[in-house]
């Protein structure tokens, strides 16, 4: 999958997992914040004012991560106002691509072939792992985040006064409750799938897999007795949970051993994905081709064939595009 160190691309970034064999996220190298008035955010620094067509946001189909990011531009009505690019599916040798393909949308403004050339135009000494979602300030030419958390946020709010459809999705009186929600849910799924999937060690996985289904069980429970995690209002902590939901059963239960039960087994957890996935918003963001082609094809260390499974057939009526 690669990594950059100093500026210089490596196509091996095996150092993520660590000698009791558990993978080991890193921080997000790039922190700044978008706000109404370019004053800093929680982290970073000034300069980056809510402004239309200044900004882009690079993505890949795949990765739960960027759909976080894809979903808060669809919700808030962004398209006109921050613009898109797609990556490749496969991510080999080279990273994250924009070769030729379906669903591909090269990057319009420097012609960047790779992700990682985007990095080093942004940081020509960068050392670290090139991630998406990238959301890229055209007019400084760097990158202002690549954490899918501040982009969300960002998202949310910093461009309401310049056309973003009107909605909440973190407001002020829930968010104590919204982030206890994402760090559980973080640690023990969404993340959690991750550490199942990547383990090197038979504890690793086991440790990993346990608490993927401890989450998965809470949460079924917690859903029980309520419309959404807050409660009856619909916020950010449902759309970070749904991009893993979503994929759960495609990739998850089989290509990363997450197979005690799938999504299905889960009535509660199930009908919740369903309405999520029923709103208008969601259907452009999802392309369960580049999710299975990524996920089996490009973790030849996890399978070595390369084969993408033809089940089972995407969830909730969703349209399955793969050849």
């Amino acid at each position: 999958m690669g990594m950059l160190v100093d500026g210089i691309w490596h196509d091996d970034d095996s150092r993520l997992v660590d000698e009791t064999g558990r993978l080991r996220r890193p921080q997000s190298a790039f922190r700044n914040w978008i706000t109404p008035d370019g004053s800093a955010g929680p982290t970073g620094e000034d300069g980056f004012r809510a402004e239309p067509g200044r900004y882009h946001l690079y993505i890949a189909r795949a990765c739960p991560w960027a759909h976080r990011a894809t979903l808060l531009r669809e919700l808030k009505g962004l398209q006109q106002i921050v613009g898109l690019s797609v990556t490749h599916w496969l991510m080999a040798d080279k990273g994250w691509t924009f070769e030729p393909g379906p669903g591909v949308i090269p990057d319009p403004h420097y012609g960047v072939q790779t992700l990682w050339q985007l990095y080093v135009r942004a940081d020509p000494t960068y050392t670290g792992r090139v991630t998406v979602p990238v959301l890229w300030d055209r007019q400084r030419e760097t990158i202002v985040s690549n954490e899918s958390a501040d982009i969300i946020r960002m998202f949310n709010s910093a461009f309401d006064e310049v056309g973003a459809l009107p909605g909440d999705y973190t407001p002020r009186a829930l968010l104590g409750e919204i982030d206890v929600l994402n760090d559980r849910i973080y640690d023990g799924l969404n993340n959690g799938v991750y550490k199942a999937g990547f383990a090197t060690r038979q504890s690793a996985y086991e440790a990993a897999a346990v608490a993927v289904f401890d989450t998965l069980d809470w949460l079924e429970a917690h859903l029980s007795t309520r419309t959404w995690l807050c409660g009856d209002t619909l916020t950010e902590a449902d759309w970070r949970l749904f991009t893993t939901l979503l994929r759960f059963d495609a990739v998850y239960h089989g290509h990363f051993k997450c197979n005690m039960r799938r999504l299905v087994d889960y009535p509660v957890l199930s009908d919740y994905a369903a309405r999520l996935y029923a709103d208008p918003a969601v259907a452009p963001t999802v392309d369960f081709d580049h999710i299975r082609r990524h996920y089996y094809q490009s973790h030849r260390q996890i399978n070595p064939t390369g084969i993408v499974p033809i089940g089972p057939q995407p969830p909730f009526g969703g349209v399955d595009r793969t050849d």
